[in-house]
């Protein structure tokens, strides 16, 4: 939603194969179906990701890494706000672990 899915339809329109990294599979899925029948572009995948979540984060860099021939364009747009105070599983506070750490590690790890 917001931001990141107008930023995929306008790389979708510009036919460029793009990934889209949702928490969701269900919203996800909606969003890639709707960017395809506006685009016409195929190319336009689901891919799971939680950034709060660092083993997700290294499991998607994973899988782009094997999966991907390169990697043009990044766009890092996940992010919350007016959470209440938690925790993650790894110990972080899911905040600060899903705007910051997750995407600075994600992007380090797709450096290559």
């Amino acid at each position: 939603a917001g931001i990141g899915k107008c930023v995929a339809l306008d790389l979708a329109r510009r036919n460029a194969r793009t990934i889209l990294a949702c928490r969701s599979q269900e919203r996800g899925q909606a969003a890639v179906e709707e960017i395809r029948a506006a685009t016409g572009n195929p190319a336009v995948l689901l891919r799971l990701l939680d950034t709060s979540s660092l083993a997700s984060v290294r499991a998607f860099a994973q899988a782009v890494l094997r999966e991907e021939k390169r990697l043009d364009v990044l766009v890092n747009n996940a992010g919350v706000t007016g959470l209440p105070f938690t925790i993650t599983p790894e110990g972080l506070e899911q905040t600060f672990a899903t705007n910051y750490l997750g995407p600075f590690l994600l992007t380090n790890l797709l450096l290559g």
